[in-house]
């Protein structure tokens, strides 16, 4: 589904990948649709079924770390809050979630050295200026994870790396201080989780928002191929920009075609969706996998 089409709800925003409704004054429905976007850029082309797999390991995750900080889901089922003939638009692919007021600041985690913290690293030794050991190779694991916080661009925008004073002046000292802690430690508990099913996650992006008393709730989604990157346990080396289960596989082959990273973006093969969807299965299957 590249885009939802309710016309029993209000529709309030079409994101990246989300499309959100209102149900009532309090809560929202969230569509995972099949949009991929690369480089902040919306690709036309979906990848079929990317959306229920990423609601899926959403919803695992939340329970699994559900001890660490409250999170946004209402228990209440997607198909109950629009007409029955719209029920295969949400089925598998949606949350009911609290309405709450997001803070204008993406909380990424790092584990390894990869991406643009390894650009940053190659030009200033540092990473969101955090100092890191000097003779990192790429992919390299960190001595511990690190808070590297980055704004939130409007859409076909890029997000830019920021510093965490920065943050801090964003959504406020206390607020940060509570972004950061709580970041790190749904990070460790994932990656300590995810390594005994063979799974290293390289780095992740948490969202937070807050209710109308200031309370922290972690919302949107957490912990999929979308977010992360997932790298095989089986064949990770430093040096490389290792193989993975999400999104950096598509990443990878735009990086190889003459465009210059703005809309619109080359239209992907046959076999680049037929393996990304393969890839974000996988990824599932074996983080759910009893």
């Amino acid at each position: 589904m590249y885009e939802s089409s309710l016309k029993s709800l209000k529709f309030l925003h079409r994101g990246k990948v989300r499309d959100i409704y209102a149900v009532g004054e309090d809560k929202l429905l969230v569509i995972q649709t099949d949009r991929l976007s690369a480089f902040d850029v919306i690709l036309s082309d979906p990848i079929p079924g990317k959306g229920q797999v990423l609601t899926e390991m959403s919803y695992f995750w939340f329970d699994k770390l559900g001890h660490v900080i409250p999170n946004h889901l209402t228990g209440v089922a997607p198909e109950s809050v629009v007409a029955p003939g719209e029920r295969d638009q949400v089925a598998g692919r949606a949350m009911v979630v609290r309405r709450l007021q997001p803070l204008m600041i993406e909380a990424v985690v790092r584990g390894y050295i990869i991406g643009s913290g390894w650009s940053d690293y190659q030009k200033t030794g540092a990473v969101c200026g955090i100092k890191l050991p000097a003779g990192l190779e790429q992919a390299a694991k960190l001595p511990e994870p690190i808070f590297t916080p980055a704004t939130k661009a409007p859409a076909g925008e890029h997000d830019e790396n920021i510093s965490y004073e920065e943050a801090a002046k964003i959504v406020g000292a206390e607020l940060a201080a509570k972004v950061r802690a709580a970041s790190i430690q749904l990070y460790s508990e994932a990656t300590a989780y995810a390594l005994t099913k063979g799974i290293v996650i390289a780095d992740t992006k948490f969202e937070f928002g807050v209710d109308g008393a200031g309370k922290l709730y972690l919302i949107d989604e957490i912990l999929t191929p979308d977010s992360s990157r997932f790298w095989p346990a089986a064949s990770y080396r430093t040096g490389i920009s290792p193989p993975s289960f999400d999104k950096q596989f598509v990443r990878d082959w735009l990086e190889a075609q003459p465009w210059n990273k703005q809309h619109p973006a080359p239209r992907l093969p046959a076999e680049i969706i037929a393996k990304t969807t393969e890839k974000y299965r996988e990824a599932l299957k074996l983080l759910t996998s009893a």
